[in-house]
């Protein structure tokens, strides 16, 4: 029983994560060191006790059965969580700017990111039992299943947190055999939305109006001639299917203009959603010296941490950017910022290699596991984790916009770390049961 017990563990895994997770308490000391080398805050000894707490669960969640949450378990469990996002908004605190915290004093959590490995398991409960219904038809319930965390996160409003379902969704969706077309055209929509959003506002701050091609999306009246116009073509071109029988040329047309007619209609709707210091965040990102004391400094004393690093870093506690208070969010999104300065490029590159490490292992499990369900798991959370890398790395680096997004395992955080730890567990209780037929 005991050699059972151990054999249900991923070592290599585990010992990765941990790796993570050890690099995260250093920085996060570092990151509480002011000039006079005092440290400030407490937030590593909360990481530790975040982290313990994390490795607990970790292991519950390994030893647990994961066939056991494809069945209504998981559905009363997204219920609940849908209920604790609405409570969320009504009594939740208020944290940069997003109500997205529930808890009593100092002690607070994130709901939203407990959310994701929820959605990841029902979203998974739901493609494994509709296998054999209309593609269509499931992928449009699929993304009514996405919508509904997606929508209640966006009001807190938190974009960063919301962002990382539409990866999943997309990803899991792709195992799960939905038609690729299907997928592309919601990734389209998305990214044409946001264009459609931001364009105008980056061509009267940076541009100043220059890009007069822009002016169509900014002047009401020749917006309302291009959607009305796409949406013409797209109905045309679905009569021509209906009644003359042209199938092949009329469904593409339909499905770009569509896509162009959609995303122009969102795209109002989101420029009102938006807050306006996220739409800053989105524009400083194209050009940080637009606004350099204020939404531009992160992204400008992020890059020059990076900078000052060089190929081996100033060492450990050597830092100046965050010792100085340079940094904004500094051990949370910001981290991977004080650890370049520290430890380097090559500090950089170790951190790259462990979660590529991950990443690689994640795709060993999937590509051994028997069970569809277990597939359409692993899927999510190789998606939640390598858009979280991405997303916050890139934030640092200034190649993608600031959204608040923690980096798994090192940022300073304990939702994020437990959400963390719960994926984890939850690979290694496929990978032990991957030979089982679920």
């Amino acid at each position: 029983m005991k050699n059972k017990f151990f054999s249900m563990f991923d070592y290599f895994l585990v010992i990765l994560i941990s790796t993570l997770v050890c690099f995260g308490v250093l920085f996060i000391y570092s990151s509480s060191i002011n000039s006079d080398g005092v440290s400030v805050t407490t937030e590593y000894y909360k990481q530790l006790v975040w982290a313990g707490i994390g490795f607990v669960l970790m292991i519950i969640v390994t030893v647990y059965d994961y066939r056991k949450t494809n069945t209504s378990f998981s559905t009363y469990l997204y219920g609940f969580m849908v209920l604790v996002l609405i409570y969320t908004l009504i009594f939740g605190k208020v944290v940069n700017n997003a109500k997205s915290w529930v808890g009593i004093g100092s002690f607070g959590i994130q709901p939203s990111e407990f959310f994701k490995i929820v959605y990841i398991v029902f979203l998974a409960k739901y493609l494994y039992n509709s296998k054999n219904e209309n593609q269509l038809l499931r992928f449009s319930f699929a993304v009514l299943i996405m919508l509904v965390p997606l929508g209640l996160t966006l009001l807190q409003p938190d974009l960063g947190t919301a962002s990382v379902y539409i990866p999943i969704l997309l990803i899991m969706c792709f195992f799960a055999g939905i038609p690729i077309r299907y997928i592309m055209y919601v990734f389209s929509f998305g990214c044409l939305t946001i264009l459609f959003a931001v364009l105008p506002v980056v061509n009267n701050v940076i541009y100043h109006g220059s890009l007069s091609f822009v002016s169509i999306l900014s002047v009401g009246k020749l917006r309302a001639v291009l959607l009305l116009t796409c949406a013409l073509i797209t109905l045309i071109a679905l009569i021509v299917r209906r009644y003359f029988h042209i199938k092949k040329s009329t469904y593409w047309v339909t499905y770009f203009f569509s896509i162009a007619t959609l995303a122009l209609i969102c795209s109002l709707v989101l420029t009102k959603v938006l807050k306006p210091y996220q739409i800053q965040r989105l524009i400083v990102f194209i050009n940080p010296d637009v606004d350099p004391l204020d939404t531009g400094w992160n992204i400008i004393q992020s890059k020059i941490a990076i900078g000052a690093g060089g190929l081996f870093g100033r060492g450990f506690l050597g830092g100046t950017q965050s010792h100085y208070r340079f940094l904004p969010q500094q051990s949370t999104d910001f981290i991977f910022s004080i650890l370049s300065e520290e430890w380097g490029f090559m500090g950089g590159v170790i951190v790259f290699g462990i979660y590529l490490l991950i990443i690689a292992r994640i795709l060993i499990i999937m590509k051994q596991c028997t069970s569809d369900f277990g597939v359409y798991i692993c899927s999510g959370i190789l998606a939640m984790f390598g858009y979280h890398f991405f997303i916050n790395v890139g934030m640092v680096m200034g190649i993608m916009p600031c959204t608040g997004i923690p980096l798994f395992f090192v940022s300073y955080g304990g939702s994020s770390l437990l959400t963390g730890m719960i994926s984890i567990g939850m690979l290694m209780s496929i990978n032990y049961r991957r030979k089982e037929l679920a």
